[in-house]
């Protein structure tokens, strides 16, 4: 995955340009990079162990979106615990531990992108299901069919994350006084590669997850406005806080993805090429930056959405935030439904000695 790991928070460089610069050429930029991770690391390590141990230790109840809120913290704070390794990458400027972790540490990567983007898409579509067939919730919400639900979605991840693991290398480059260093860049020999990877990227780590999100949701607010029951939930709060903000940090980074793939279907050294060359590399630095901070993001959120618990509950606040998540739409439609056969069952039994009588007289 192209710009995602650490390095390019340095420069959004073109794989064409490997042999004038690279990565961890410029002492500013490193720099500047090894204290943004460092900043991620202190606040995403932590604070994705803290929704860990909230949910496994001190949730008494967990609902569907409990446990998919379990596996995206498990992803994020994964991603979380090896910016170590990118920090020292950046602080030596060359990269020490080897071609196999070369591969398997940006290919973790792009998996954390994948399994963050699915992960929410299942929360919004058990919303959906929640709301639309709440009788249903239950026998579809099963634990059985939950963990089969999750455990194909991280083999999904783990295939369509492959791109990443065969298009990266270790190479050996010489600076300007003939000191040899190692760099850990996207190995894009051909220009189809390059459109195939980061088009694949966006259309199925962005465009179509945000798709059937932007639906469920649409048919969430009509099927609300249709019936009486339209107060918000908390979970329909947290859920909609956390797809807003995995948009906002991760549409950047797609755009510059639809522009660098745009430029390869240009002539080599045309205008239109270079013109659009030029903006993937001054832009993806920042664009890079924004999508790795989201995995440190979502902790800070549950803090905000959680904070009426502190007071009242300490450390055991994020506990009580994700019971408070626990299907309610479908909860509250169910218990109406049940009142409504109750007391249809009542007018029916109150009825029948009425018409008993009436047949005796």
């Amino acid at each position: 995955m192209k710009d995602l790991h650490p390095s390019s928070l340095l420069a959004g460089l073109n794989d064409t340009d490997l042999e004038e610069e690279t990565p961890v050429s410029n002492d500013f930029s490193t720099a500047l990079g090894a204290l943004i991770l460092s900043l991620v690391f202190l606040l995403g390590v932590p604070g994705n162990l803290f929704i860990i141990w909230s949910i496994l230790a001190r949730t008494r109840q967990r609902s569907v979106t409990t446990i998919l809120i379990l596996n995206l913290a498990c992803a994020d704070g994964f991603l979380m615990a090896l910016t170590i390794f990118f920090i020292i990458y950046l602080a030596k400027q060359t990269w020490i531990f080897g071609p196999v972790m070369c591969k398997g540490l940006f290919y973790l990567c792009n998996s954390n992108m994948y399994a963050s983007i699915f992960l929410i898409t299942l929360m919004s579509v058990h919303r959906l299901v929640a709301v639309v067939l709440p009788q249903r919730v239950s026998s579809m919400a099963s634990r059985k069919i939950v963990r089969r639900v999750i455990f194909g979605m991280w083999v999904l991840v783990m295939v369509i994350s492959l791109p990443s693991l065969v298009f990266r290398d270790l190479s050996t480059r010489v600076d300007d006084m003939n000191n040899t260093f190692m760099v850990c860049m996207p190995n894009h020999t051909q220009p189809r590669r390059v459109r195939f990877q980061y088009a694949l990227e966006t259309v199925a780590g962005f465009i179509l997850p945000y798709a059937v999100i932007i639906t469920s949701y649409v048919l969430i607010l009509r099927r609300l406005r249709q019936t009486k029951f339209r107060r918000k939930v908390r979970s329909e709060k947290l859920i909609l806080a956390i797809v807003v903000m995995f948009g906002i940090f991760w549409l950047p980074y797609h755009v510059i993805n639809m522009i660098q793939v745009a430029a390869e279907w240009y002539p080599e050294h045309s205008l239109k090429k270079e013109m659009l060359d030029r903006i993937s590399q001054s832009s993806r630095a920042v664009t890079s930056a924004l999508a790795f901070i989201s995995s440190c993001a979502n902790p800070i959120l549950y803090t905000f959405a959680g904070k009426s618990y502190i007071k009242r509950n300490g450390f055991a606040f994020m506990a009580k935030l994700f019971e408070s998540t626990l299907d309610q739409i479908g909860n509250k439609k169910s218990r109406l439904m049940g009142k409504d056969n109750v007391l249809i069952r009542n007018v029916d039994s109150s009825s029948t000695p009425v018409s008993t009588g009436q047949n005796g007289k």
